[in-house]
């Protein structure tokens, strides 16, 4: 009986200072870790939090059962450190965080219909890149979306040319000039050809047939929202990376279909971001799988 009061007295001691206003706070806090860690989730960074999150657990573990207080000291002076490392770690997907942050709006419209200058864009792109694979050529193609590319259109020769085939073709023959680097497509023109990208730094690249073409489109789509489209001097596959993923051995349906989808997304940005599209993954707003790196041939 006198458990059974205690567990009465414990549970109206709880109502009395659990309220609604609690229960919000605490569903603020979960929905913000949960975003936190889902953004984190297919990065380089979930790993150095994992360890990270495990070595501090074991340290407070063992201080705590065995009384450690030297280890107990330690911690108590690391640990207003570990507020400026953090930010340090986790510098790229914060950066990324703040900027769709910025670019975000209270209500999102319905997706439109690629307009008929993204279907031409979509359909030269098709056509250059099925192209260049025949021939054997390597290509490297960037199409702008909201995050500017202008830093890299200044590495390269600056264009303001119509997009079509022939000219991409042309670009990428092996015996040009312009062959070596990057076309970097703003709008509906090509800005700029040969230009230098940054490699990407994911140590979990192991693949030999990535080049560096595709380093490179991986390294640029880390950083940027970006739409990249790689052909394969060596293979001839067609690849296609968005947000530090790559969707590889792409036939002309296939390339097309993803490229009007990411197309579609982007004239619904271009006429009004939205903050629904910050809370959602790069690939489900495009509707588009991801395969891994490691995936079959």
């Amino acid at each position: 009986m006198n458990v059974l009061s205690l567990i009465i007295e414990q549970i109206a001691r709880f109502r009395q200072y659990f309220d609604w206003i609690s229960i919000l706070d605490i569903l603020l806090v979960a929905t913000i870790i949960y975003f936190l860690l889902s953004l984190l989730r297919s990065t380089q960074a979930i790993n150095v939090l994992r360890g990270v999150a495990l070595v501090i657990m074991l340290t407070f573990a063992l201080s705590g059962v065995l009384q450690l207080r030297a280890i107990s000291w330690l911690l108590n002076k690391i640990s207003p450190a570990l507020l400026f490392t953090i930010p340090v770690i986790f510098s790229q997907e914060i950066r990324r965080v703040l900027d769709q942050l910025g670019r975000a709006t209270w209500f999102s419209p319905a997706l439109p219909t690629p307009t008929q200058e993204y279907t031409k864009l979509a359909d030269a792109l098709v056509s250059a890149s099925t192209r260049c694979s025949e021939k054997g050529y390597g290509a490297l193609i960037v199409v702008e979306r909201q995050n500017d590319l202008s830093d890299f259109i200044g590495t390269g020769v600056q264009m303001d040319c119509l997009v079509t085939p022939e000219v991409l073709v042309q670009i990428f023959f092996k015996d040009t000039p312009l062959h070596d680097g990057a076309v970097i497509i703003r709008g509906e023109r090509i800005a700029a050809a040969a230009c230098v990208l940054p490699l990407s730094t994911d140590e979990g690249i192991t693949d030999r047939q990535l080049g560096l073409r595709h380093r490179a489109s991986l390294g640029l789509s880390e950083n940027s929202d970006a739409v990249v489209v790689v052909v394969s001097e060596e293979t001839s596959a067609i690849s296609v990376v968005h947000h530090g993923r790559m969707i590889r051995h792409l036939d002309e349906i296939r390339l097309r279909n993803i490229l009007l989808a990411f197309f579609q997304t982007r004239a619904a940005r271009t006429r009004q971001p939205s903050l629904l599209n910050f809370f959602q993954k790069p690939d489900s707003r495009t509707k588009i799988k991801s395969f891994n790196l490691s995936d079959d041939e």
